[in-house]
């Protein structure tokens, strides 16, 4: 079985090799690694490994945090491999049919940020709604996100910024940014079960986004 395994890791020669001898040593087959962030002395990388059958993933949570200073921020199922050529595969597919972008864009994110949904969402005085979706968001009535517009991309903490409840089921992780020229919607993004978005992620939503925009231009549609 496949998983995709978050650590967190010193940024050093040799770090991510010791830590792939130790996953390699407890039977881990390593698919593809992905940098998610560099900063303040460590890294933080997405590992995508294969387990023989019947190994339990704590194994790689045991093996990974055997070297010194590394820690495993969350272990999840996986598709088996890690694909970072999407964000320009997706760019392009909106380029070729911009009358089906959001629709293209809300369905290409869960798989650029290794997320379970996307969705496009505007607002409209005291009410909010959806302009498009991936397959697998989450039903909800009408309501309003209070939180719109948005100025930068953020880390939506249900705390603070009132969601609809099927959007934190299953421990979900949330992270927006500002879509449109000029409207108030925005990209939001649920990763169930985690892990939590990390800054450079939101940086690269927020680009992403940016371009989207300037792609579609005007025709980014009103309800």
């Amino acid at each position: 079985m496949s998983f995709l395994l978050r650590v967190v890791l010193p940024d050093t020669p040799g770090s991510l090799g010791a830590v792939a001898t130790a996953l390699g040593n407890a039977g881990a087959d390593i698919l593809g690694v992905d940098v998610v962030e560099r900063a303040h002395g460590h890294a933080v990388d997405d590992l995508a490994v294969e387990l023989p059958s019947g190994r339990p993933p704590d194994v790689l949570i045991t093996a990974a945090e055997s070297v010194p200073g590394v820690e495993v921020e969350s272990v999840r199922p996986h598709s088996g491999k890690l694909d970072t050529h999407n964000e320009l595969e997706l760019i392009e597919a909106i380029t070729v049919d911009p009358g089906n972008g959001l629709r293209l864009l809300a369905e290409g994110v869960p798989r650029i940020f290794r997320a379970g949904w996307a969705l496009v969402a505007a607002r409209d005085g005291t009410h909010s709604f959806r302009l498009a979706e991936s397959t697998a968001a989450p039903e909800t009535r009408a309501g309003d996100l209070p939180w719109l517009p948005l100025t930068h991309p953020i880390v939506v903490d249900p705390a603070v910024h009132w969601v609809p409840e099927p959007w934190t089921a299953l421990d979900t992780e949330l992270a927006a940014a500002p879509f449109g020229p000029s409207a108030p919607h925005a990209l939001v993004v649920g990763r169930p079960g985690g892990p939590a978005f990390r800054p450079s992620e939101l940086a690269r939503l927020a680009h992403l986004a940016g371009i989207v925009t300037t792609i579609l231009g005007d025709q980014s549609p009103a309800r």
